[in-house]
């Protein structure tokens, strides 16, 4: 056991990531830990079917756009990596929750996810990794809810057809 304290926190991109990211910013330097950003991927169409039909530079460049969104999502987030903290990125291939309670495997690591609103179909195809790092993770736990602009822009796209706006201009 190492005795470097660790925030590890799921990164894809997405808004929900980016406010989870902010957070586990915010928790890194409360502790003065290392910040461990995990950005996962899996081979399109899934392990299955690449494995039936293999293809390594095909591969390789879906690994290589993995490292560009994580550079991206910090890109988002703080206009690059933030300064005045250790930050230890991953891009492993696999799936999410797996990989990121087997990233965070030492009781006092701290684990950031983001929650919120996923379609149907990809809950029932991905599942959640929230709940899944909820229920199989051995440290400490933060899901981050969307933030309240995410949840105030999802009701105004409900109320209003933002295309109609666009042309009424």
């Amino acid at each position: 056991m190492s005795d470097v304290a660790r925030v590890i926190v799921g990164v894809s991109g997405s808004l929900n990531s980016l406010t989870a990211l902010h957070r586990a910013v915010d928790e890194a330097r409360a502790r003065q830990a290392t910040l461990v950003p995990v950005l996962t991927w899996t081979p399109v169409g899934g392990e299955r079917n690449y494995r039936a039909q293999p293809c390594p530079p095909l591969l390789r460049t879906w690994e290589e756009a993995a490292h560009a969104r994580l550079g991206h999502a910090f890109q988002d987030a703080f206009g690059g990596f933030p300064t005045g903290l250790r930050v230890d990125p991953l891009v492993i291939r696999g799936e999410a929750g797996p990989v990121l309670t087997q990233v965070a495997d030492r009781p006092d690591d701290l684990l950031v996810v983001s929650t919120g609103r996923q379609g149907r179909l990809h809950r029932l195809v991905h599942g959640s990794v929230s709940r899944y790092c909820l229920a199989h993770a051995s440290c400490a736990v933060i899901a981050v809810p969307p933030s309240a602009l995410q949840t105030d822009l999802r009701r105004l796209a409900r109320t209003v057809d933002l295309r109609e706006l666009s042309h009424a201009a």
